[in-house]
Formats: structure tokens, sequence, C-alpha cells
């Protein structure tokens, strides 16, 4: 569930970086730590490391939409700070896309006057289809704090 919740907050165009199954704990920790970042986690017993309370915090919550009120409640999130700036795989940020990337993406899913956007890392395009739209309906519905569809 928590690697769902850091996937809708780079949606929403968080830096997240999403830990890597069966990544160590104390490698966890002093990632977040070299990086400046909060990791967040379910596991009572990242808070047994002496220095983790610091870049650590534990969630209550299961369900996804649980773990997101929680988020929101406790880092104040904005869920429409700069939805889809962010790759969704890699967490890089989007630039607009070079024109030999537009020929890659099927003619009739992007609008004339539509900004196409493009992972530099991924080599993988974006654009506002039909998943994009359902998924900025869900972060618009997360901004107004309804959390059930």
């Amino acid at each position: 569930m928590l690697q769902r919740a850091g996937r809708w907050l780079r949606a929403a165009g968080y830096d997240v970086v999403i830990a890597e199954p069966g990544q160590p704990d104390r490698e966890l920790l002093e990632q977040a730590h070299r990086e400046g970042r909060l990791l967040i986690t379910r596991d009572r017993g990242m808070l047994d490391y002496g220095d983790a309370g610091e870049y650590v915090l534990l969630l209550e919550g299961n369900a996804l939409e649980e773990l997101l009120a929680e988020i929101t409640r406790r880092l104040d999130i904005s869920w429409q700070r700069k939805p889809f700036s962010r790759c969704m795989e890699c967490n890089t940020p989007l630039v607009p896309a070079p024109p030999e990337v537009k020929k890659r993406v099927p003619p009739e899913s992007l609008r004339e006057d539509e900004t196409l956007l493009y992972c530099p890392r991924c080599d993988k395009p974006y654009w506002n289809g039909s998943h994009v739209k359902r998924m900025r309906r869900d972060l618009e519905r997360f901004a107004r704090g309804e959390w059930q569809p």
C-alpha cells in the first residue's frame, strides 16, 4: 500500500523515492539521512534505530485511503501541487518532449494545442489520456478530503 501511496504523491508532483522490495532498513534510513528525505513507513521496527525519529514518519493506517488521509493530515500535503510533473516510473522531473518523441505517440491521443511531456531518463512520453484524466479527478477528490471512490 505504501508503494501505491508513494505513486499518488509522485502523481501530485512530490519528489518521492519508492524503496525496492527487500531493501534493508538501515540502508533506507541512511538514504533518507543522506538525501534529506522523510521515510514514510508502517514498520515500527524502523524506530528502533537511534536516529530514526528525525527521518521516519510511522503511519497507522492500513487501506490506501486511510494512508493517504493520514499522510495529508500529518504532512499538510497539497494534492494539486504540480500534478503529473514527475515521471511515474523513475521520479525524474518531466520536460517538454522533443519533436521526435511526438512521432511515437498515437496521433489520436494528442490534441493539437497539448504539450507533450517527456521523461529524459526513461525516454517515456506523457500526455493527458483517459488514465491521466481519471487520476486528475482522484487528485481533486483527495484535495477535497474525499478518500472513498
